[in-house]
């Protein structure tokens, strides 16, 4: 079976770090591409950021480029997220999903409707909180 385990969430303050982890089984890890998803409370879920198959390319909403840096060991079959600079609006239960190709299904701004198809697992999601 696919599975897909998000970690790594937790309380922050502004300002400061973390890093989540998706580990990833039941598949060839190495043939596709990665992406993390957040749905902030009452919010719609929006794509975050997409990481290739090698590596070789990455993706990143306008929200969070130059503060969250995606990377993967395909070793480990573990994709991470390193947040630095971290906001209160950053706050929302984050999901990585396993793309339908090696190539991130990627377009700026996507709505939540559009981006979800270019993905068919998803892992459980984990609860990051920025506040003081």
């Amino acid at each position: 079976d696919v599975q897909l385990q998000a970690s790594g969430g937790g309380l922050v303050q502004p300002g400061g770090s973390l890093r989540l982890s998706c580990e990833a089984s039941g598949f060839i890890y190495d043939d596709y591409a990665i992406g993390w998803f957040r749905q902030a409370p009452g919010k719609e879920r929006e794509q975050v950021s997409c990481i290739s198959n090698s590596g070789g390319s990455t993706y990143y909403e306008d929200s969070v480029k130059g503060r969250f840096t995606i990377s993967r060991d395909n070793v480990k079959n573990t994709v991470y997220l390193q947040m630095n600079s971290l906001k209160p609006e950053d706050t929302a239960v984050y999901y990585c999903a396993k793309a339908r190709t090696f190539n991130c299904p990627w377009m700026y701004g996507s709505t939540w409707s559009s981006a979800r198809l270019g993905y068919d697992y998803w892992g459980q999601g984990t609860l990051v909180t920025v506040s003081s």
